[in-house]
C-alpha cells in the first residue's frame, strides 16, 4: 500500500530557507524605531502650547534619521551578499511606518486639522491617500523582487522614503521661515499639494535610478571628488543657515530628475548616476 507523503517538518523547509541577518536588519529597526519615535512625538505635540513646532521639528528630525538608516540597510546588505526576502519584508513594514503613516499623520496634525472647520473627514481623508499610495507602492516593489523583476538599477515610481524625506524637509523648511509665528501661514497649502504630487507619483511609472551601483568599491574621477568633499565641508560650516535649504533642494532634484532622465544622453546619465556602460545596458524593473 503507497503510503501518503509525509508532510515537511518546520525544521526541514520553514527555518531552513529564513535567513535573518544582523546588521541590516539592526538598520531596519532603527528605521522603525525613528519612525514610532516620530508619531509619538506627533502625537504628544500640544497645539495650545508654545512648544508645538518644536515637537513637530524633532518629529521631523526622526523622519530624517529614519531615511539615513534606510539608506544604509540595503547597502550593507548588498556589500555582504546577505540579501533575503526577511529583509526585504521587513524593511518595506519599517517603510510603511516611518515614511508612510508618520509623514500623512504629520501633515494631518500641522496642516489638515484645521484646513477644513467643520469637515474633518476631509483632513484624514486626504493624508490617507498618501499611505495607501505608499502601501501600493511597497506591496508593488515586493511582488516584482519576488517574481524577478526587482532589486535592479532603477525604481518603478518615485520611492517612499525620498517622498517622505522631501516632506519633512519641506516641513522644517517651512517651520523655519516662520519660527517667529505661531502658523505656518500660505505656505500650508503648499504641503497638502506636495503631499497629494508624492501620492500620484508613487504609483507612477516614472522611472528613478536607484544609486545601488554606489558603495564602498565604486570609482570616482579626481574632479568629481575634490568637488563631493568641497560641497560637504560647505554643508557642515554653514549647516545652520543652509541645511533648511539643502535638504529639499536635493529631494525636489530628485523628483524632478525622474521627468528629465530619460531625454537626457546616455553618456550624461552614466556620469550622473555613475553607471559603468556594461551595467548601463541591463534593464530592470524596481
Amino acid at each position: 500500500m503507497d503510503l501518503p507523503p509525509a508532510s515537511p517538518q518546520p525544521n526541514d523547509s520553514t527555518d531552513a530557507k529564513l535567513k535573518i541577518y544582523f546588521l541590516p536588519n539592526l538598520l531596519t529597526a532603527g528605521n522603525l524605531f525613528c519612525g514610532f519615535v516620530a508619531l509619538t512625538k506627533i502625537v504628544e505635540a500640544d497645539v495650545d502650547k508654545n512648544n508645538f513646532y518644536q515637537q513637530i521639528t524633532l518629529a521631523l528630525g526622526f523622519i530624517l534619521l529614519a531615511c539615513i538608516f534606510d539608506l544604509f540597510d540595503g547597502r550593507v546588505a548588498r556589500m555582504g551578499g546577505v540579501e533575503s526576502p526577511f529583509g526585504r519584508e521587513f524593511d518595506s513594514l519599517a517603510d510603511l511606518i516611518s515614511f508612510g503613516a508618520a509623514p500623512a499623520f504629520l501633515v494631518h496634525r500641522v496642516v489638515l486639522g484645521e484646513a477644513f472647520p467643520g469637515h474633518a473627514d476631509w483632513g484624514w481623508f486626504i493624508a490617507s491617500i498618501y499611505l495607501i499610495c505608499g502601501a501600493f507602492r511597497l506591496a508593488r516593489f515586493n511582488c516584482l523582487a519576488a517574481m524577478g523583476g526587482g532589486g535592479g538599477k532603477d525604481f518603478l515610481g518615485f520611492p517612499i522614503p525620498s517622498a517622505a524625506g522631501l516632506v519633512s524637509s519641506l516641513t522644517l523648511l517651512i517651520i523655519h521661515l516662520n519660527e517667529h509665528e505661531r502658523s505656518l501661514g500660505r505656505w500650508k497649502w503648499l504641503l497638502v499639494a506636495v503631499l497629494l504630487f508624492l501620492s500620484a507619483m508613487m504609483v507612477s511609472t516614472v522611472r528613478y535610478p536607484s544609486f545601488k551601483s554606489l558603495g564602498l568599491r565604486s570609482t570616482s574621477t579626481f574632479t568629481k571628488a575634490i568637488i563631493a568633499a568641497l560641497f560637504l565641508g560647505f554643508i557642515m560650516v554653514l549647516r545652520e543657515n543652509i541645511l533648511y535649504y539643502v535638504l529639499p533642494a536635493l529631494f525636489t532634484l530628485y523628483l524632478v530628475y525622474g521627468f528629465i532622465r530619460p531625454r537626457i544622453s546616455g553618456r550624461i546619465r552614466r556620469e550622473i548616476e555613475e553607471e559603468d556602460d556594461e551595467e548601463a545596458e541591463k534593464v530592470s524593473v524596481d
